[in-house]
């Protein structure tokens, strides 16, 4: 029984990874490294031979889990591809829209020929398998009653990281392993913590993306919506506009849901319209069509219907004007060139009147983390064909993230108190702690950050 990292670095990225038990293989998420262009944004799929795989999971939709599957799939055309029907609708989305940006980025930046085509991702999805919460299931999609038996079972559990994502119990020659995909054990506005199982287990693989920070002394997620509610106020009093990068999954309808509370609250004014993504509002559209269907916060809003919002969409979204007094929840999250928020961000970081607010993960080396750490007055460049501009705008982080606290992970390792954790998904300096912290609380567990590409003995 082997597990190997196919991340090629020990970093947030395109996670994937492989595990060899019981004389099968299984394929955990396959996702697409969001910093880099072809090839060198992919896992090490060249590591598992054409026909080596039996099965993969997909935990959740965004696209550093998901951003590689048809690759995978392209060279692994026999491996069902296991995941939550949620999981299944929104991933379509992402990848159409993953080859549109391919193809954008190849025609501006002469990059590699997209990694696939629309035709290669809608072969993709018809191989997809959804299964439902708490249902045992074997590699082949079979369904296991409570006392059935079957050299490899899997078991989906809800992570509440975003609509559709699940943690992944296996079990296997007499062992259970866990890999937690990304998870969040604290209430979101939409999604509800995660119900992961509490019984001990052998392997424990879990993401470390929050282990570089310890959460505020008397934070509160109720004080922290407070506080942004507070700063947009101050803005639009001031007659500025707020930009808001948001991830076009998960976050953009965590924020209207947000909206639509602060609304409700008499937090917010209702004069200062909301504008979102044509990304965001399709994805938007389908938490709608199963608001009613999964477990979640507020399961009968309709965003689309009772959070009245404009969306921008195409090219021609490029050129909107920007207007005062108005509120822009735009993707990317990071700021990556090329997109809406990028482009926004560039048009008001020079106003000292609006601001540009962080509620989620933002990679230190990508655009958008490059302006968080900058200083007022600051030059900053957020695109490499622009100049680089006066950061004068008012800039804020509010911590949203779907991501759960170092905390919390670390007080569910110790409930489930494995043989042995696996970190993952995290920088160095955040999957360092995880190492030193549970090896503290876990003397009789070995506690390894895996290298990339050694199969490692479970």
């Amino acid at each position: 029984m082997t597990f190997t990292r196919l991340t090629r670095d020990i970093e947030i990225g395109a996670n994937s990874y492989a595990l060899d038990l019981a004389g099968h293989r299984l394929v955990l998420d396959c996702g697409l490294h969001p910093q880099h262009d072809g090839r060198a944004g992919t896992p090490l799929l060249d590591r598992l031979a054409p026909g080596s795989v039996d099965a993969a999971v997909l935990t959740h939709a965004h696209h550093d889990h998901i951003g590689c599957l048809p690759l995978l799939q392209r060279h692994q055309p026999q491996a069902p591809v296991f995941m939550t029907e949620a999981t299944r609708l929104l991933g379509d989305v992402m990848l159409h829209n993953s080859v549109n940006v391919m193809m954008r980025r190849q025609e501006e930046l002469a990059a590699e020929v997209p990694l696939f085509t629309h035709g290669e991702a809608t072969i993709a999805t018809k191989r997809w398998r959804p299964v439902p919460l708490e249902t045992r299931f074997d590699i082949t999609g079979e369904r296991l009653g409570p006392h059935g038996e079957s050299p490899i079972s899997l078991e989906f559990f809800d992570a509440g990281h975003i609509l559709g994502s699940v943690g992944v119990r296996i079990c296997a020659e007499g062992r259970m392993i866990f890999y937690t995909g990304d998870v969040q054990f604290d209430d979101q506005t939409i999604s509800k913590a995660a119900a992961f199982p509490a019984e001990p287990i052998d392997v424990l693989i879990m993401e470390t993306t929050r282990g570089d920070r310890a959460t505020e002394p008397g934070f509160t997620r109720a004080g922290e919506e407070q506080r942004l509610a507070t700063a947009m106020r101050e803005v639009f009093d001031a007659g500025g506009a707020v930009l808001i990068p948001t991830f076009a999954l998960g976050k953009t309808q965590e924020m209207l849901a947000m909206f639509h509370e602060f609304h409700r609250d008499g937090l917010l004014r209702s004069d200062c319209p909301i504008y979102i993504s044509g990304l965001g509002a399709k994805l938007t559209e389908i938490h709608d069509r199963l608001a009613g269907q999964t477990r979640r916060q507020h399961p009968g809003l309709r965003l689309a219907d009772e959070v009245p919002h404009y969306v921008l969409a195409g090219q021609s979204a490029e050129f909107e004007p920007l207007k005062s007094r108005r509120i822009y929840a735009l993707s990317s999250g990071m700021m990556i060139e090329h997109t809406l928020s990028n482009t926004f961000a560039r048009r008001l970081m020079e106003n000292p009147k609006s601001a540009i607010f962080f509620v989620g993960y933002c990679d230190p080396q990508t655009p958008g983390g490059i302006l968080r750490q900058s200083a007022p007055s600051e030059l900053v460049q957020l695109d490499a064909a622009v100049p680089p501009q006066p950061r004068n705008c008012r800039l804020e982080r509010f911590d949203f993230s779907g991501h759960a606290s170092r905390e919390n992970l670390r007080a569910y390792a110790n409930k489930v108190r494995p043989k042995k954790i696996l970190l993952v998904h995290g920088d160095a300096e955040a999957s360092g702690w995880f190492r030193e912290a549970l090896s503290a609380d876990l003397p009789e567990c070995e506690v390894l950050i895996p290298p990339a590409g050694e199969a490692i003995e479970l």
